[in-house]
């Protein structure tokens, strides 16, 4: 009977941890870190913490200062994001802006390692050259408080080209010359249909 006791309890325990032991893949598969996010993403294939992927991507990726499409973009790490962030820039809007795909930013729906697509991203350094952004932050539905130091941008398939940079200022329709207020509106009025 006594060890009867003993073995009830101890097959109890061997349950109990195989139970919690297969639960963890299930909850570590609703959670994304943004390595392996920018990894299947860009096709850089860089391992270890964000904060280092600048450094090992010298010598095997082209890197530069410039956002273009594709391209992972490389956060240093900082206080209060130790090991860094690495996101993939989607597309270029202005030579200040882009957007960007990336995991594990946001909390949405109260949880982290959500995936986060064309999130705003604005460079506010005062040289222009991207190395301080500030980044879209969902809970607050704006640009995030803090700005955030880059390291710069990885290429996975070579050097920047000028095809891919940012459009250069085009004025709007109504800052043109010749443009008056009604003018294309039977465009779109048309367009409205009957």
């Amino acid at each position: 009977m006594f060890h009867r006791r003993y073995l009830a309890a101890a097959v109890a325990s061997v349950m109990m941890l195989t139970g919690m032991l297969a639960a963890a893949p299930a909850a570590a598969r609703d959670y994304l870190q943004c390595v392996p996010f920018a990894r299947a993403e860009s096709g850089v294939e860089i391992r270890g913490n964000a904060k280092t992927w600048w450094s090992q991507a010298a010598g095997t990726y082209a890197r530069g200062e410039e956002p273009r499409k594709g391209a992972v973009m490389a956060f240093a790490g900082t206080g209060g994001m130790p090991l860094g962030h690495v996101a993939v820039v989607k597309k270029i809007v202005s030579d200040r802006e882009i957007l960007i795909d990336h995991a594990n930013w946001s909390p949405i729906n109260g949880r982290r390692g959500q995936i986060e697509r064309n999130v705003r991203v604005v460079d506010v350094s005062s040289a222009g050259d991207w190395s301080m952004v500030r980044v879209w932050y969902a809970p607050i539905g704006d640009l995030g408080l803090r700005a955030n130091p880059v390291q710069g941008f990885i290429y996975s398939d070579g050097a920047p080209d000028a095809s891919d940079k940012a459009p250069s200022f085009k004025a709007p329709v109504w800052a043109q010359n010749d443009w008056k207020p009604g003018n294309g509106l039977e465009f779109v009025a048309a367009s409205l249909g009957q």
